[in-house]
Formats: structure tokens, sequence, C-alpha cells
């Protein structure tokens, strides 16, 4: 069993089969899953669909693309949600400049503020970022103080290099489908990353691993990604699932799995 730890499915293009991809959970070889907010409605939606199942939780947070509308009716939000039992971090936040919209200082302002804001609600976080890693450590450098609890990189897309350098800030690194595929080359950076700092996602319905490149992605594909991550690290799929599940609980304190 293992945790897809970044899911979008209370997206349109999902929406109506959440019911079933949640009741089909743990025949697909999963034990829980975290859904996962972008903005204020996004982040309402991940915590309601919490709510109403005992193997979902839910991160609340302003993803890069929409930080020129972070204020003070999303930061309430946010640090009223935290309390919540079944939201267990914030997220997705950080840099995004591969469309250079919203510009940069924007996006920055609105990063630092939510690692201030997650500090506060003592929530590890989880970040995505894209063609933005030098200014990701200048920023984690400017606001240690406030990375207490932990940090994930979801979708991790530096180099193998790079793990070092995130070391000091308690990273964790989360890997989807595209290290399935033929061109993503991504078999160095996956031995790079310490097996205790190895974490699965999904990013549903996005980045579907092969067999299924293709197709709209769901929860229950996170077990292609883990197989083949473990045949690349030469581990057996239970050993490597267990390892997972560990790091996610670990990264995430506050999930509890019957």
């Amino acid at each position: 069993m293992i945790i897809d730890s970044h899911a979008h499915i209370t997206e349109e293009t999902l929406r109506a089969e959440a019911p079933r991809i949640i009741a089909d959970l743990k025949n697909d070889g999963l034990c829980a899953m975290i859904e996962v907010g972008c903005d204020y409605d996004t982040s309402k939606d991940a915590v309601e669909l919490a709510e109403k199942n005992d193997n979902v939780f839910a991160l609340v947070g302003t993803h890069p693309e929409f930080s020129a509308v972070y204020g003070d009716k999303e930061r309430e939000f946010y640090l009223n949600a935290a309390k919540h039992p079944k939201v267990v971090g914030i997220g997705e936040i950080g840099l995004d400049y591969y469309y250079e919209t919203p510009e940069r200082e924007i996006q920055k302002r609105a990063f630092a503020a939510q690692l201030e804001l997650a500090h506060e609600a003592k929530l590890p976080v989880s970040l995505h970022i894209r063609d933005a890693y030098g200014d990701l450590i200048n920023i984690l450098k400017e606001n240690r103080r406030y990375l207490q609890h932990g940090m994930l990189m979801h979708c991790y897309c530096g180099s193998k290099e790079f793990v070092k350098e995130l070391a000091p800030f308690d990273s964790y690194f989360a890997f989807g489908g595209v290290v399935t595929f033929k061109n993503a080359k991504k078999d160095d950076i996956l031995r790079a990353v310490p097996k205790d700092r190895l974490i699965v996602e999904t990013d549903c319905p996005y980045m579907t691993p092969v067999p299924f490149r293709g197709k709209r992605n769901e929860p229950k594909y996170a077990v292609y990604t883990a197989k083949y991550i473990a045949d690349v690290l030469g581990m057996e799929y239970d050993k490597f699932a267990e390892i997972t599940v560990k790091n996610t609980l670990t990264l995430f304190p506050k999930m509890r799995i019957e």
C-alpha cells in the first residue's frame, strides 16, 4: 500500500469521479491520498473532501500561478483551515517562472508570506518550483526561521546536485509519472535522494505514468510510478512502498491512517 501525496481529484475533469476514486483506493493499492489546494476555492474543496472521507487528507495554499490574488482572505482561511485535523500541510506554494506570470516579485512575496503562515500554523509545506531553483534557495535562506516543520519538493524537477543543496531545509522529494517517461532521464536523480526522503505522488489529473501516458491520471496510477522507482533503486516493491508511507507520515505527522 502507498500514499498519493499530491492529487487534484476535485478539479473539473475528475470531480464527478471522486466518489468512485476514493471508494477504490484500497483495492487500487493505496491506503490514503492528499487532496491539494491551489487557491481559496480549491483549498476549500480539498478540506471538504477530506472531512467526508477517512482516508483523504488536505493541503491548503495558493499556487504561484494565482499568487497575485493571495491576500487577507486567503491567509485567514488557510490559518483557520490549518486547525482542522484533516489539514496536514500548506501547499501547493512556491515559484513558477515558466510563463513569467504573475511577475516574479509578486510570486516571491506570496511564497515568503505563506512560508511564514505555515510556521504560524506549525505545518509542513509542499512546494511547486519550476525554473526557479536559484530564487528558491535565496528565499529559503532568508526565511529559514519559518522552516521548522519540514518541506516537500512536489514533482521534483531539479538536478541530483541540487538535492544536496536542499538537504539543510529538511527536504523531502516527491516523484510522479514523469519519471517513467523515456525522455525524462530521472534515474540518477532518484538514486541521489536518500531513501528516507522519497515520497510518491500523481499530481492527477496530470502527468500520467507509462503505460497509461496520454490518459487522464488518477491516484491508482501512483502504483506504477512506485514500481518504476523501486526497480530503479533495486528494491522490492513492498519494501519501497513501506518506506514511502513512513516518509509521508513523518513529514505530515497529523495524518492518521486506520
